[in-house]
């Protein structure tokens, strides 16, 4: 089975995520779903280049990866993911969907309403309990 490498963003802004919701895309079992955004990983490019270059590209806006989160090892029916997750916090760039077709910031509380990719599902507790630690300082 073919193996893909990706990263993924939780983009942090005052403690609301950004996810977006995906269009249709070659697999329907993805399609439409919400997920974290991020991309595959290019040769010869490490992880943090990697998610700067796909969030800019995606999003219009730049990204400062803080930390690896989670990586997420999943089987898809016709392909496993390797989804490295990263905090980011956003500099700056207006955010312009150029792949997705919707996109919402929300408390951590209210991520779980949205139809997400099942590679993306076991970053959400791992979010929370990031968000819960930084409060306790």
């Amino acid at each position: 089975m073919k193996i893909i490498e990706v990263v993924a963003a939780i983009i942090l802004n005052d403690e609301k995520i950004l996810a977006v919701q995906k269009g249709k895309v070659k697999f329907d079992y993805v399609s439409y779903k919400w997920e974290f955004p991020g991309g595959k990983v290019e040769i010869d490019e490490s992880l943090e280049q990697a998610i700067t270059r796909e969030i800019l590209e995606e999003l219009n806006i730049h990204v400062v990866p803080e930390q690896l989160l989670i990586t997420v090892k999943h089987s898809y029916p016709d392909f496993h993911l390797v989804m490295h997750c990263f905090i980011c916090n956003k500099i700056e760039g207006n955010l312009i969907l150029n792949e997705h077709i919707q996109a919402v910031w929300l408390d951590i509380a209210d991520l779980h309403h949205l139809d997400w990719a099942e590679a993306d599902i076991p970053v959400i507790p791992e979010i929370k309990n990031y968000l819960l630690s930084k409060r306790s300082y």
